[in-house]
């Protein structure tokens, strides 16, 4: 881990610099102040997870650490995950302790990643595109990214089966939306100045609350933002730089696989890959021990046979111990009462 203190944080009681409504700071020489440069060198992995979530949410983080993110801590279908998390800097009230809780997180997980610039929503494109550098430069050898929001649950055995079919190059999928009008009403969040963003469409752009991209990309991307005026919607940026580059979008096998807001069962998260959660799932996620798959393996050579299964991690959510029938489809298993 290594760690540098940015000079408006120490040293100087003077604010960063700050960001205009809807223009955004990019390129710029964004440095790391907290870096994993040997996670991709020591694990050698074959995906790797980034969640970009705001330095105070801290559960957040722990959520996923606990849940779907625990799955990354072995193979996953005979590959290895690496799951890290995406910060910028705080500001405003108590700033210098959440920076301080920050560094104490990093050291007791290893698994955070923290640039230079404002955390913010209008930063998230910075955000994104401080990843792809990221990317470029720690992990070369890896074959496969996936940027996912904290407020997602991420199959990530369904994700690694998707990948191991999959293109190698010029490959970027999930929620593939087609061009549409832009957001023009100066109440909404999604607004856009046509001073900012001149074209009256949206390019084909992948919904950003969990997209997978080949390795190549993040250096054409970036190359390509030096040519392609950043806006502060980072999935819609992204989209523009793919159509600047020529690369279209890949739809994936499976489009119910990337989905919105699905309403929680074990049988339907069984087959997603991403999707929106809500508070009622986090509590469920929550609920959900830390099964690991070889302990399941082993409970069920012993002849585990109750009807109801132990609580499984989400890894396993499409697993039941099930002796008679261990195919039964998961619809069956959920009229049954088996499963909640």
């Amino acid at each position: 881990m290594g760690i540098l203190f940015p000079r408006w944080l120490v040293g100087s009681r003077a604010p960063p610099p700050r960001v205009s409504s809807y223009i955004v700071e990019y390129p710029h020489d964004y440095r790391f102040i907290v870096d994993e440069p040997g996670t991709c060198q020591r694990r050698k992995p074959f995906a790797v997870l980034i969640v970009p979530v705001h330095p105070r949410n801290r559960a957040d983080r722990d959520v996923i650490r606990r849940t779907w993110g625990s799955e990354t801590r072995g193979p996953v279908s005979g590959q290895t995950v690496s799951l890290l998390f995406l910060l910028g800097m705080p500001t405003g009230e108590e700033a210098e302790r959440v920076q301080r809780d920050v560094l104490e997180e990093s050291r007791e997980h290893r698994d955070l990643l923290q640039a230079d610039f404002v955390d913010a929503y209008r930063n998230l494109t910075v955000k994104t595109m401080v990843m792809m550098e990221w990317l470029d430069s720690r992990c070369p050898n890896a074959s496969y990214a996936m940027k996912v929001d904290s407020d997602t649950f991420v199959n990530v055995s369904n994700l690694v089966d998707m990948l191991l079919k999959a293109p190698k190059v010029n490959y970027l999928t999930g929620l593939i939306l087609d061009p549409r009008p832009v957001d023009r009403d100066p109440n909404s969040k999604f607004y856009l100045p046509v001073e900012v963003f001149p074209e009256t469409l949206y390019p084909t752009y992948p919904q950003g609350l969990g997209y997978i991209l080949s390795l190549d990309l993040p250096r054409k991307l970036v190359e390509a933002s030096r040519h392609v005026k950043a806006s502060f919607i980072e999935d819609v940026y992204v989209g523009s730089c793919m159509r600047h580059l020529g690369i279209p979008h890949t739809r994936p096998p499976h489009k119910s696989q990337f989905v919105f807001g699905v309403p929680y069962s074990r049988c339907a998260y069984s087959k997603l890959i991403v999707t929106l959660t809500d508070r009622d799932v986090v509590h469920r996620m929550n609920s959900i021990s830390a099964f690991t798959h070889l302990e399941f393996t082993q409970h069920r050579k012993r002849g585990g046979k109750e009807r109801n299964p132990p609580q499984t991690s989400m890894r396993n959510i499409s697993v039941h111990p099930n002796r008679s029938n261990p195919q039964a489809p998961c619809e069956a298993l959920q009229r049954r009462g088996a499963w909640p």
